[in-house]
């Protein structure tokens, strides 16, 4: 979130780049200004009762002690009204923190200066590309066409067994899936991240603290324990340094994981989602930074050029995106989005999100650092995909098709062992 002594400095530019999120009910940022300065006043009105009450606490054992009786229980009388009085205030500063904190977190993240104006994808400036997108072979076929014939992916299967969007894969499907699930992790470890392996479900705090709740609470699974199943390895990940402080000297802090993801992407239908295109479980290696807030946007573009690395490995080619306001996620300031072109497709699929949370993450997550000075300070977050596996996979198998079956890259044939898919 926002901090609010941010929104009361710079209240109207704040306003002026919310419009760039397409967020219209800036009427919040004056309703919890004046919120919070009720708060403030219940608190000086507690506070002010509790000095009495502590004051009085102290002069009732005196007048027993000295035989003034009478004296005391008039004082334990008053005492008990100043008691209710203090409930009362407590209750109150309860009953308006939640509503502060209800009204708080509908209010996405401030976007970049350099974060233009716009809609939706078609709004997004292409920052650079890479690779050459290949020429495929006569009868060149679509991935979903290519699981079949190999029998490497089963689709039928995964309807059979959950519903659609949960796909099965087999032999050298599932060794190629297994492969590149470890070179990311390789290659994320080489560049000093540490691997953790998460939980698959999440509480709803650590839901709230990275700004999946409420945002996108429709597009969670969740059990009846209450747990949600995680749409990203960033959720645990991030939320490891929630309610810490951090030592300067510690950062950055660098993580990587490697997990399932879940999302029920309610209402996606069409060709656009057919086979590995769009899925409700899928497999992602993330990386996630805690850095200094000066640090945090020379550490993006790091954790971008980590992604191409991987792509230009893996023989890809790919586009860099810069998003516009209305493509970019709830929590983000600035967000670069991965693409790679799909030959049999005709297309470009989104494989990474790059971003940069600033400090709303943190502010949510109470993610701090104590600087040089001894102050205690919010870090900045960072997290991207490197990478969502099901999308890497379409193009690898559509764009390395061959007469003789599926060519491996080079890269990744000391994982599979094997170099082709036939």
């Amino acid at each position: 979130m926002i901090p609010i002594q941010k929104i009361r400095a710079h209240k109207e530019e704040l306003a002026i780049k919310l419009k760039k999120k397409n967020f219209s009910n800036l009427h919040l940022l004056d309703e919890i200004l004046t919120l919070d300065d009720n708060r403030k006043s219940t608190q000086r009105l507690l506070d002010e009762l509790l000095a009495q009450s502590n004051q009085l606490s102290k002069q009732i054992p005196i007048l027993m002690k000295d035989g003034k009786k009478e004296e005391a229980e008039t004082l334990k009388i008053e005492s008990a009204n100043l008691k209710s009085a203090t409930q009362a205030y407590a209750d109150e500063m309860r009953a308006l923190e939640k509503l502060i904190l209800d009204l708080h977190a509908q209010i996405p993240n401030i976007p970049h200066d350099k974060v233009g104006y716009g809609k939706s994808a078609e709004d997004n400036t292409t920052v650079r590309t890479g690779g050459e997108i290949p020429n495929l072979i006569d009868g060149a076929l679509p991935h979903w066409e290519l699981t079949k014939k190999y029998d490497i992916i089963d689709f039928d299967l995964g309807v059979k067994l959950t519903g659609a969007g949960f796909p099965v894969y087999k032999g050298k499907g599932a060794k190629l899936e297994r492969a590149l699930i470890q070179y990311f992790l390789d290659k994320a470890t080489e560049a000093g991240y540490l691997e953790i392996i998460p939980p698959l479900m999440v509480n709803e705090e650590s839901a709230f603290a990275t700004g999946q709740l409420p945002d996108k609470e429709g597009q969670m699974y969740q059990n009846h324990d209450g747990f949600y199943m995680i749409p990203t390895a960033e959720v645990p990940v991030t939320n490891i340094y929630r309610d810490t402080v951090s030592a300067e000297s510690d950062l950055p802090i660098k993580l990587t994981a490697y997990s399932q993801c879940f999302r029920r992407e309610a209402g996606s239908y069409g060709k656009d989602v057919r086979g590995l295109n769009r899925l409700h479980q899928f497999d992602k290696v993330e990386i996630v930074q805690l850095v200094q807030p000066d640090t945090s946007y020379d550490t993006l573009e790091t954790m971008t050029s980590h992604v191409e690395s991987l792509l230009i490995e893996l023989g890809l080619p790919y586009r860099v995106l810069l998003l516009c306001g209305g493509d970019m996620s709830f929590a983000s300031a600035f967000t670069y989005d991965l693409e790679v072109y799909s030959a049999a497709q005709e297309k470009w699929l989104e494989v990474s999100s790059v971003s940069n949370f600033e400090d709303f993450q943190a502010n949510r997550l109470k993610a701090r650092f104590k600087n040089g000075e001894g102050k205690i300070e919010l870090c900045h977050t960072l997290n991207g995909s490197a990478l969502a596996l099901p999308r890497i996979v379409a193009a690898l198998l559509e764009n390395n098709q061959t007469e003789k079956g599926i060519r491996i890259p080079q890269v990744l044939v000391p994982y599979t062992k094997f170099e082709y898919i036939d």
